[in-house]
C-alpha cells in the first residue's frame, strides 16, 4: 500500500551495550492522515508491552498522501529520514547515530532542523525554550519537589514541539512509551531517546503553525474536557485548616472583603486518620452540611482523595479496605497474589490497581457511597504517581532486572518513593505501567464521577498525568514553594501543559511550602488571577495566605479584588477559549510565540503569556521592582485599564505595587459580563463586548455560551454556541460595548436591530463607550458610528517658533484648538497645492519615464515668507533608471537654479520593461504627488500626495507618507537610537564644526535614509540637495523635507534587503575606498603632544608593552603656530623619528586644515595660493577681495595669553585665514604641490583633513560684516540648527561668498557650503596617491554622499562618557548606510578626562571599529593604553591581538565593500531582517560585568570558549578584561597570527576559522594583495566546507590533509577538545593557495571534507598555513 511500510531488520554484528539485544526487529510505518505519520519499531518475535491508550486505540486512519513523500529509509545501517512533504525539508533524521534495541535498553537519536524545542515533561523547565547544550531530562512519574532541578516530576510526557523557522512551520514528536526514559537535547541540534522497555512507537505531527501541531497532537491523544463554568472562578485551599470552624472563618473573612471567590477545598485533614472515604467526625463534624453552606452563597466545595487505603489495624473497621480486599483490587507483589504494602499518609497502605476492572468497580462503588455521605461538587486526586514513603514496599524490593535494570535514567533507583518495579498489575509489570498509574486512576475516576454527577459536568484535578489525561482532568503544577523562582517557573509550566493537552492548569498561588511575604503573595495573586486554574493553596504549618488574611485594607486585598474582578469580567472569553480547546484543540494559555512565530524575539518570551490570541498578561516576577522589561509583539495592543494603544516594542512597563500588565490585541472582540463575587451571581448579570480595533479598523470574536454545567454535545447556532436542545441558556442581554481604537470622537452613534429595532446614542470620547444597551443574546444588531472625514494627514504649516492663530491663518492654514488651551496640534495645508498643468497634462510618458508640468493653485495663499517668492510653474521628471532604482526631479523650467555638482554613477540605460521593474510610479492631482509602490507587496514606499508641497526661491518643502515607522539614516547628527523616533522630531542638516550632541548638526550632510517596510523589504531614498535643510518625522508615519534652495532631486533604490539597499546606493554614489592594510591596525593620536620626544617615548612604551600598534599621528602641535606645511621647532626631530618608526614597520599620518594664514611675511603655501588664485573671494560686484576668516594659525611674533576668554583670544592672536576653493582644478594642483613639498621634509603614509566644514572662529568674515543679500545669512526660514539665531554664517564663511565650479560656473557658498568638505577630499586623496605612490588612507571630518570613494571618517570631537561610547555604534552603522566603511570614534573620547573602566571598555569596543584610533584633546591626561597600569595594558594587548588575528577577515570585508558595496560594520537587521527583534537593536546594555545582548537565530560560537548558543536575549558575563565576541555558524573566517604591527603580522602564516552551521556546512571568502598597491586587485578566494556525512561526529578522532598531488604529506590533527580542533602541517609543506585541498576529519560516524577552492590563481609565494576548525 502507498500509505504504509512494513519491514524486518536483523541486527548487525556489534558489541552489546547492556545485553539482551533483540536480533530481529519489525518496522511498521503509516501515514495516518495528511498531518500525522506513525512509525513503530518492535520485536519481530515476541510481544512486548505497549501502552493501552484508550483514545488512540479508537482512531482510524485517513491517509491522503503516499508515505514516500514523507518518510525515507536507509539500510545497513538502519535509518529513517522524515521530511516535510511540501518542501522536502528534513525534520527528523535518525541516520546520525545507530539504533539500539535490547530488552531493557532502547536508544534512538535524530537530528532536528532547529533549536526551537518546547515541551517534554514533567519537569521544572526554567525557560520555555529548551537549552540544547547537552541537557538530559529523565521522564518517569515521581512524587518530587518542583524546585528547579532537572529531576522528573509527576507526569510523563515524551512529546515536544519544534518550530522550524519564521514561517511558523512546526512539527511535534510523540513517543508512545510509558517506561522510564531520558531525553537528551544536543547542540547539533538533535535529540536522543533512551528508554528501558516497551517499543519505539513514534508519532510525527506536522503543522503550518505551532497551534496546528498542538491541535494535531490533541486529535491523537484526546481533546481537553470543557470544565464547568464555575470551576473558572477563584479557589481557596490549604493543607491542615485543623477543623471546619477554621475553614468557615477563612470563607467568611474573604466573603467580607467581597473577594470574587467560587470554590473552597479541604485537604487530607478532613479525613479520619487521613484515610480515603472517611471524615473526621470531631474536627469536621458538620462536613456533610458544608456544601450546603457554600451553595447558599453561590460557592462550591471540592475535596481530595489520595487513594490512601490503609490496612486494617487490629480490629479497627475500615470497610473500604475490606471491600477492596474482597474484590482483589490491590496491586500485588511479584507473585501476583500478595497485596504490595507501602506507606503513605495513614501509615501502611495498599495500592488500588486501576488497570483492573475489579478495582475500577470497587473505586466507583466507594465513591458513590462516600458522595451520599459528604456532598461535594468535584474531586481532587493526589499522590497518584504512584507515591509511597517506602522504597518499593515495607519489605524492600528483590534484586532482579526489573528493580535494578542495567540502565537507569537519572541514575536513581526506580522504586525510590514508589513501588517495586516487579509488582504486578492487570496491564503488566509495574516496571512498564508505573507512569500510567495516574492515567489509569483518571479513567477510573471519570467513571466514578459520571456515576455520581450524571448529566452535570463537574471537575477532576489530578497530580499525575500522561498524554490523554486532559480529556477528563485538569492539573496543578505540584508542591511548589513560596519564592520568586517558583512564581517565574510557573509560566513555562503552564505553557507546556497547554502543549500536552491540559489547558486547565495553574500553580499553587503564593506557594505551597514556606511562608509567603506580602509582596510575593500580592504579585502572585495578580498573575494567578489569569491562571486557567486559579487556586491559592499552602501547606501545613505555614501562615495563612488567603487574601483576607493580609488585612481587609491591604494593598494585596485591593489588588487581588481588582484583578479577580477583571478575571470574572472576562470569564465569557475564557470559557469560549475552553470550548475552542475542547472542540478544536486550541491552547488556552498560549505562548506569545504561537501567535507571533515570525518574530523570533517571541521565541524566548516566557515571563509573559496570552489568553488565546487576544489578551497579553505581563506580571511582575521579581522582588522589589515596579518596572518590567516587556515585549509587545507586532500588533496594536490596548492597555486594559487605560485603553492606551502601543505596538511592537520592548518597553519598560511601569507596574507599581498594585498593577500587572494587561493588554488587549487589536482585532479582538472579547465577550464580557459584569462581575460578581461568584460565577453563580455573575452569570445572572448582563453581558458586554470589548471591541479592540486593529490597524485596519477591524475586529472579530466568538462567544460560546451554555448553562455552564451540563454534559453533552454542543453546536453553534446564530453566531453563538448553545447547548444542544437547550433553548436559551440564560435570559441574557448585552448592556455595554467598549470600542478601542476609534481614531477620533464620532459625530454620531447608533445601535439598531437588523430587523428594525431602536437607536441608542452615547457620549463618546476617542475610546467609545456604549452603555445602557439592551441587546438580546442571539439577536443580530448593527452598531454604526460616523467619523469626520479624515482627509489628508496634517502637516505642520508653521514649523518656526511662536506660532499663533493669526500667523497660521495668514498662510491659509487651519488653526486647531484642543482642550482648554490653545495647543497647536498640527496644521493642515490648504494653500500651495500644485495641480497638473491643465494645458499640458502629460508632456511625455515613455517606457523610460514620464514628464509632467504642474502649476501652483492660485486660490491658495503664498508661503508667507517675504524674500522667498513662489515659483508658480514647475517641471516634474521621473526616470526608471533600472529595475531597482528610479529618480524624480522637480525644478523651475523657466529659470536656472543651482543643482548639486556631485557626479553620480547612473545606469547607462533605463529599464524600459515594466515587468522587470520592482516598482510602479503614479502621479496624483489635487494635491499633486508622486506615489511609488513596491509591486511584489503593494506597499506604498513613497506617497507625497499630501498637502503642503511648497516651492519658493529660498524655501522648498515636500512631505510624504512612509511605509512604516522603521526609518534609519540622515546625518550627520548624534541620534540616541539607530531607528528614528517618529514622534514629531526634527533634525537639521548643515555642515558645522560642532561636537556630537543631541539634535546638534555636525560635520557632514547625508540626506539619505533607509526605510524598512512591515513586510521586511527595504528601500533607500536620497535627496540630492546641498542647501541647509531639515527633516521632520511624525507618527502618521510621514516625513517632511524642508530645504533652503536648489531643487528637489530624489533617487530611490528598492533593495529589497537592507544590505542590497546599501549596495545599490553605493553603486549610485560610488563604492567605498579600499584602505591600505596597515590602516586597519591600531592608531594613536593626541592633541597636545609637547614635542617629538613625547611621541618617541610613547612609541617606546607601546613597543615594550607588546601592544599591537601601526599608526602614529601628528595633530596640529607639530605645526609652527598651526601653519599647514610648517614644522614646529619643538618637533625638529620628528622627520628622523618617523623614518625610524617607518623602518620598524610603523606608519605616520599628519593633519592638514584647509585654512591658510595670510599674515606671514613669507609663507609659500599662501604666496603660491595667491599667485594661483585659489582662495574663496567675494563676488566681483561686491568686492574683489578674499573672504577672510580665522582658524588655528596665530599671528607671527606673538605670545598667546591662554587665560583670556576664547573670543578675545581669537581677536587678538589668530591670523587672518583664507580658504581654498577646492572646486577649481587649479586649487587641486596647488594643494598637491604643497603636500609634495612637505613630504620631501617629513615622510607620511596618510593624511587627516580637519576643520573642512569649513570651520572658522569668526562668524562669516573678520569683522562680522557679510556683504550682499542679508537673506542668505538669515534666510526667511531657518532650520533648527545649532545657534540658528546667529545665522547660517555662524562659525563659518559668509553665505554670499563666491566659489567657482570646475566648469567655470559661479555659485554661492550658500548653496555649496555642505559640500566644501567633499570638494576637499578628492584632491587630498589624489595628492596622497601621487606623492607616496601608495594607497594609504585619507580621513576627513566633513562628508557628503560620495565622500566614501576617497576617504574614511571619524565621528568627530566626542566626549569621554559612557553614552558617547554606545552612541558610537549608532554613528558607525549610519555611516555604513552612507557608504563610508572606514569609520570609528575617538576611543576613550576627545574632550574631558577619561575614566578608567570606561576607557578600558572603549578600548575593547574600539578594537572592533574599522578605524581604530585612540585620540584625546589638549589639556587632558593621557589615555593611551600604556598610560594607565599593567592591567589596562594587558587587556588592551589581548583585545588588539584578537583584532590583528582577524584582520584578514576585516580586510576582506573592506574589499567586498569596495567591490560590491556591502557593509563592514553591520546592524543585526541586515542579516536577520525577518526577525523583527533586530529592527531596534543598536547597542548593548552595560551593567558592570554583565552585558544583555540579543543573539539572533543562527548557531553562534563564543570566540573565547567555542561554546555554541543561538537566538535569545542573554545576560553575558563580561569581566573587565574581556569583550563578548561570537562567530556565526556557516562561515569561514581567514586569520593570521598577530604581531606588533601589520608589517610583521602579514609575514605570518594564514589560517581559517570554520564555524559550522546546523547542517554542518560553512563558506567564506578571502581577499589578499600587497596591502597598499594602487590600481591592482589582488587575488581572491572562496572557501567551502562540505560535510560528507549528515552530521559532525560526536568526537574527532583524527584529521588529515590530502592534496591532489602526493607531494604534500598528510599529518594528524591534535584534538584539543570536542569543540575545537587544529590541523597542523609541516613548515616544509605549506599549502599554496593556487591549489585545491581537502581536509579529512575522521570521527565515529564518518569523515568530513573541508575544501579550499580559490577562484583566482594566487601568487606562488603566498601559502596556506595551519588550518583551524571550530565546530
Amino acid at each position: 500500500m502507498p500509505h504504509t511500510y512494513f519491514r524486518t531488520w536483523e541486527r548487525m554484528a556489534s558489541p552489546s551495550l547492556f545485553g539482551g539485544d533483540i536480533d530481529e526487529l519489525s518496522f511498521h510505518a503509516e501515514m495516518q492522515s495528511n498531518n500525522r505519520l506513525r512509525f513503530k519499531i518492535f520485536d519481530a518475535q515476541r510481544k512486548r508491552f505497549e501502552v493501552p491508550h484508550e483514545h488512540i486505540s479508537s482512531l482510524t486512519s485517513d491517509p491522503s498522501s503516499p508515505i514516500s513523500n514523507t518518510l525515507e529509509m536507509t539500510h545497513k545501517p538502519f535509518g529513517l529520514t522524515v521530511r516535510r512533504k511540501e518542501n522536502k525539508k528534513v525534520l527528523f533524521d535518525t541516520t546520525m547515530a545507530p539504533l539500539v534495541f535490547a530488552d531493557q535498553y532502547l536508544q534512538l537519536s535524530a537530528r532536528l532542523p532547529s533549536h526551537n524545542i518546547y515541551g517534554l515533561g514533567e519537569h521544572v523547565h526554567q525557560r520555555y525554550l529548551h537549552d540544547t547544550n547537552w541537557r538530559t531530562w529523565p521522564i518517569f512519574t515521581r512524587d518530587g519537589f518542583p524546585n528547579g532541578g532537572t529531576h522528573n516530576l509527576y507526569g510523563h510526557y515524551p512529546f515536544f514541539l519544534c518550530l522550524e523557522e519564521e514561517s511558523g512551520k512546526s512539527f511535534g514528536v510523540f513517543l508512545m512509551n510509558s517506561n522510564a526514559m531520558d531525553v537528551t537535547l544536543q547542540p547539533a541540534p538533535a535529540v536522543t531517546y533512551r528508554t528501558i522497555g516497551g517499543v519505539l512507537d513514534f508519532y510525527i505531527l506536522f503543522g503550518d503553525t505551532p497551534e496546528q501541531v498542538v491541535q494535531e497532537f490533541l486529535e491523537l491523544v484526546g481533546r481537553p474536557v470543557i470544565p464547568p463554568y464555575w470551576s473558572l472562578g477563584f479557589q481557596l485551599s490549604r493543607w491542615d485548616y485543623g477543623n471546619l470552624t477554621e475553614v468557615k472563618d477563612t470563607v467568611e473573612r474573604n466573603r467580607a472583603v467581597s473577594l470574587p471567590y467560587d470554590i473552597q477545598y479541604t485537604d487530607i485533614d478532613y479525613m479520619e486518620d487521613k484515610k480515603d472515604f472517611t471524615y473526621d467526625k470531631v474536627n469536621f463534624n458538620e462536613l456533610p452540611q458544608f456544601a450546603d453552606y457554600l451553595h447558599a452563597k453561590g460557592q462550591r466545595y471540592i475535596l481530595i482523595l489520595v487513594r490512601t487505603i490503609s490496612k486494617r489495624v487490629g480490629n479497627t473497621p475500615y470497610e473500604s479496605y475490606d471491600r477492596g480486599t474482597e474484590k482483589n483490587a490491590w496491586i500485588t507483589e511479584s507473585d501476583g497474589k500478595t497485596p504490595l504494602v507501602g506507606e503513605v499518609w495513614p501509615g501502611e497502605t495498599v495500592f488500588p490497581d486501576y488497570t483492573s476492572q475489579s478495582c475500577i468497580d470497587w473505586w466507583v462503588d466507594e465513591y458513590v457511597r462516600f458522595s451520599k455521605e459528604i456532598k461535594h461538587d468535584a474531586l481532587w486526586i493526589d499522590m497518584n504517581e504512584v507515591a509511597s514513603f517506602q522504597k518499593g514496599s515495607i519489605k524492600g524490593c528483590a534484586d532482579n532486572d526489573l528493580n535494578y535494570p542495567p540502565f537507569t535514567p537519572s541514575r536513581t533507583p526506580l522504586f525510590i518513593k514508589t513501588l517495586c518495579m516487579d509488582a504486578k498489575q492487570a496491564w503488566g509489570n509495574h516496571y512498564d505501567v508505573h507512569s500510567l498509574y495516574g492515567y489509569s486512576m483518571v479513567l477510573a475516576t471519570e467513571k466514578a464521577l459520571q456515576s455520581v454527577f450524571g448529566g452535570n459536568r463537574t471537575l477532576m484535578l489530578t497530580r499525575s498525568s500522561f498524554p490523554g489525561v486532559g480529556k477528563y482532568s485538569g492539573h496543578w503544577l505540584g508542591d511548589n514553594g513560596a519564592n520568586w523562582n517558583d512564581i517565574k517557573w510557573a509560566i513555562p509550566g503552564m505553557l507546556e501543559f497547554g502543549l500536552f493537552g491540559i489547558p486547565y492548569i495553574g500553580a499553587d498561588i503564593c506557594g505551597f511550602f514556606d511562608d509567603s511575604t506580602e509582596e510575593l503573595c500580592r504579585r502572585w495573586m495578580q498573575v494567578g488571577a489569569f491562571y486557567p486554574f486559579s487556586r491559592n493553596h499552602n501547606a501545613q504549618g505555614y501562615k495563612p495566605q488567603d487574601p483576607a488574611a493580609y488585612g481587609a485594607d491591604s494593598t494585596l486585598v485591593k489588588s487581588s479584588i481588582h484583578y479577580l474582578r477583571i478575571r470574572y469580567t472576562l470569564l465569557p472569553y475564557l470559557y469560549t477559549l475552553f470550548y475552542k480547546a475542547h472542540t478544536t484543540g486550541e491552547t488556552v494559555v498560549r505562548p506569545v510565540m504561537h501567535e507571533f512565530y515570525s518574530d523570533s524575539a517571541t521565541w524566548t518570551v516566557d515571563q509573559q503569556f496570552l489568553w488565546g490570541k487576544y489578551l497579553l498578561i505581563t506580571p511582575v516576577l521579581h522582588p522589589g521592582v515596579d518596572t518590567v522589561q516587556a515585549y509587545i509583539p507586532d500588533a496594536v495592543w490596548y492597555d486594559y485599564d487605560t485603553q492606551v494603544a502601543v505596538r511592537k516594542t520592548i518597553v519598560d512597563m511601569h507596574l507599581p505595587a498594585d498593577k500587572l500588565g494587561l493588554h488587549i490585541r487589536g482585532g479582538a472582540i472579547l465577550p464580557t459580563q459584569r462581575p460578581d463575587v461568584t460565577t453563580t451571581y455573575s452569570r445572572r448579570h448582563p453581558m458586554g463586548l470589548i471591541v479592540a480595533l486593529d490597524d485596519n479598523s477591524q475586529a472579530a470574536g466568538e462567544l460560546f455560551w451554555d448553562d455552564g454545567d451540563s454534559r453533552g454535545i454542543v453546536c453553534k447556532r446564530a453566531g453563538f454556541v448553545t447547548h444542544d436542545g437547550y433553548g436559551n441558556p440564560d435570559v441574557l442581554r448585552f448592556e455595554d460595548i467598549t470600542v478601542m481604537g476609534v481614531p477620533q470622537p464620532p459625530i454620531s452613534v447608533s445601535v439598531s436591530h437588523v430587523s428594525g429595532g431602536t437607536t441608542a446614542n452615547s457620549t463618546v470620547p476617542t475610546v467609545m463607550f456604549l452603555k445602557n444597551l439592551s441587546l438580546a443574546l442571539g439577536g443580530s444588531y448593527l452598531v454604526k458610528w460616523e467619523l469626520q472625514a479624515a482627509g489628508n494627514p496634517r502637516f505642520d504649516c508653521h514649523p518656526e517658533e511662536l506660532a499663533d492663530e493669526a500667523k497660521c491663518k495668514a498662510r491659509g492654514c487651519i488653526w486647531e484648538v484642543r482642550g482648554d488651551t490653545d495647543e497647536l496640534q498640527m496644521h493642515m495645508y490648504y494653500m500651495y497645492i500644485y495641480e497638473l498643468e491643465k494645458k499640458y497634462v502629460w508632456i511625455q510618458n515613455t517606457p523610460s519615464g514620464m514628464t509632467v508640468d504642474i502649476t501652483r493653485n492660485g486660490k491658495y495663499r503664498s508661503s508667507g515668507r517675504p524674500g522667498s517668492p513662489d515659483i508658480d510653474k514647475l517641471r516634474v521628471q521621473i526616470w526608471y533608471l533600472s529595475s531597482d532604482m528610479l529618480r524624480f526631479k522637480i525644478w523651475d523650467p523657466a529659470t536656472a537654479r543651482y543643482e548639486v555638482p556631485v557626479p553620480l554613477s547612473l545606469p547607462p540605460t533605463p529599464e524600459t520593461d515594466e515587468n522587470k521593474r520592482l516598482y510602479k510610479v503614479e502621479v496624483t492631482n489635487n494635491p499633486f504627488g508622486i506615489q511609488v509602490t513596491r509591486k511584489s507587496t503593494g506597499t506604498k514606499i513613497w506617497d507625497s500626495s499630501v498637502p503642503g508641497f511648497t516651492f519658493s526661491d529660498l524655501f522648498i518643502q515636500v512631505s510624504t507618507r512612509l511605509s512604516s515607522e522603521y526609518v534609519y539614516g540622515f546625518g550627520e547628527t548624534e541620534h540616541p537610537t539607530y531607528k528614528h523616533d517618529l514622534n514629531y522630531h526634527t533634525w537639521g542638516m548643515f555642515a558645522k564644526d560642532q561636537p556630537p550632541g543631541y539634535k546638534m548638526n555636525c560635520y557632514g550632510v547625508h540626506p539619505f535614509y533607509m526605510g524598512l517596510e512591515n513586510t521586511a523589504d527595504a528601500h533607500g531614498v536620497l535627496l540630492l540637495n546641498s542647501n541647509a535643510m531639515d527633516v521632520s518625522f511624525q507618527p502618521t508615519p510621514a516625513i517632511t523635507y524642508r530645504t533652503l534652495g536648489g531643487i528637489l532631486d530624489f533617487f530611490m533604490v528598492l533593495g529589497p534587503t537592507p544590505e542590497m539597499v546599501v549596495q545599490e546606493y553605493t553603486a549610485l554614489i560610488g563604492r567605498p575606498v579600499l584602505p591600505a592594510y596597515w590602516s586597519l591596525g591600531f592608531q594613536l593620536c593626541r592633541y597636545g603632544y609637547a614635542n617629538d620626544t613625547e611621541i618617541a617615548d610613547l612609541y617606546k612604551d607601546m613597543r615594550a608593552a607588546g601592544i599591537p600598534y601601526d599608526v602614529q599621528y601628528g595633530d596640529i602641535d607639530y605645526m609652527e603656530r598651526q601653519l599647514d606645511f610648517v614644522l614646529n621647532p619643538k618637533f625638529d626631530g620628528l622627520p628622523a623619528l618617523v623614518d625610524k618608526m617607518r623602518g620598524e614597520g610603523m606608519r605616520f599620518i599628519f593633519i592638514l586644515d584647509p585654512a591658510i594664514s595670510g599674515n606671514e611675511t613669507t609663507y609659500p603655501a599662501f604666496d603660491r595660493g595667491i599667485a594661483d588664485d585659489v582662495f574663496i573671494k567675494w563676488p566681483a560686484e561686491l568686492s574683489d577681495g578674499i573672504v577672510w576668516g580665522k582658524v588655528w594659525p596665530d599671528y607671527p611674533n606673538v605670545t598667546v595669553n591662554t587665560s583670556l576668554d576664547w573670543d578675545t583670544e581669537v581677536e587678538l592672536y589668530r591670523a587672518y585665514a583664507a580658504f581654498p576653493d577646492f572646486f577649481r582644478a587649479r586649487t587641486a594642483v596647488w594643494w598637491q604641490r604643497e603636500i609634495q613639498d612637505f613630504y620631501n621634509k617629513l615622510k607620511f603614509d596618510g593624511i587627516w583633513i580637519d576643520m573642512n566644514e569649513p570651520a572658522s572662529f569668526v562668524h562669516g568674515t573678520v569683522g562680522g560684516k557679510c556683504l550682499g543679500n542679508p537673506l542668505l545669512e538669515n534666510p526667511p526660514y531657518m532650520p533648527p540648527l545649532e545657534s540658528k539665531h546667529l545665522g547660517l554664517n555662524h562659525k563659518t564663511l559668509c553665505m554670499n561668498s563666491e566659489q567657482i565650479l570646475s566648469d567655470g560656473t559661479k555659485v554661492r557658498h550658500y548653496d555649496v557650503h555642505n559640500i566644501y568638505g567633499w570638494s576637499h577630499t578628492e584632491p587630498t586623496y589624489n595628492a596622497l596617491l601621487s606623492v607616496t605612490g601608495k594607497r594609504g588612507i585619507v580621513v576627513t571630518r566633513s562628508t557628503y554622499p560620495t565622500s566614501g570613494k576617497w576617504a574614511g571618517h571619524w565621528l568627530g570631537d566626542n566626549y569621554s562618557s559612557w553614552d558617547q561610547l554606545f552612541k558610537s555604534i549608532i554613528g558607525m552603522m549610519e555611516f555604513s548606510l552612507f557608504g563610508i566603511s572606514y569609520t570609528g570614534a575617538d576611543i576613550c573620547g576627545f574632550f574631558n578626562a577619561a575614566e578608567y573602566e570606561m576607557c578600558l571598555r572603549w578600548m575593547q569596543l574600539g578594537a572592533f571599529y574599522p578605524y581604530s584610533r585612540n585620540h584625546n584633546g589638549k589639556g587632558n591626561e593621557r589615555q593611551d593604553p600604556v598610560s594607565w597600569n599593567q592591567t589596562f595594558s594587558d587587556a588592551s594587548r589581548e583585545v588588539l591581538n584578537i583584532r590583528y588575528t582577524l584582520l584578514p577577515y576585516l580586510y576582506t570585508l573592506m574589499y567586498e565593500a569596495h567591490v560590491d558595496g556591502s557593509t563592514v560594520v553591520r546592524p543585526l537587521l541586515h542579516e536577520f531582517v525577518n526577525d523583527k527583534a533586530t529592527w531596534d537593536i543598536y547597542k548593548q546594555y552595560h551593567t558592570f560585568t554583565v552585558v544583555h545582548g540579543y543573539v539572533p537565530d543562527a548557531r553562534w560560537y563564543d570566540f573565547h570558549t567555542v561554546s555554541p548558543m543561538r537566538r535569545q536575549m542573554v545576560a553575558m558575563h563580561t569581566p573587565l578584561d574581556q569583550i563578548n565576541l561570537h562567530i556565526r555558524g556557516g562561515y569561514i573566517l581567514p586569520w593570521q597570527n598577530p604581531e606588533n604591527t601589520t608589517y610583521y603580522s602579514r609575514k605570518n602564516p594564514l589560517g581559517l576559522i570554520v564555524a559550522l552551521d546546523d547542517a554542518g556546512t560553512a563558506r567564506g571568502s578571502f581577499f589578499w594583495d600587497d596591502g597598499e598597491g594602487i590600481g591592482e586587485r589582488g587575488p581572491t578566494g572562496t572557501v567551502t566546507v562540505i560535510p560528507r556525512v549528515a552530521s559532525l561526529p560526536p568526537s574527532l578522532l583524527s584529521a588529515a590533509c590530502a592534496r591532489p598531488s602526493a607531494a604534500t604529506p598528510a599529518c594528524v590533527c591534535q584534538v584539543r577538545s570536542v569543540s575545537r580542533c587544529s590541523a597542523c602541517f609541516p613548515a616544509s609543506s605549506l599549502l599554496s593557495l593556487n591549489h585545491t585541498f581537502e581536509f579529512h576529519f575522521q570521527g565515529m560516524s564518518g569523515a568530513l571534507c573541508y575544501r579550499w577552492s580559490p577562484t583566482h590563481r594566487f601568487h606562488p609565494s603566498i601559502s596556506l598555513p595551519p588550518f583551524h576548525a571550530t565546530h
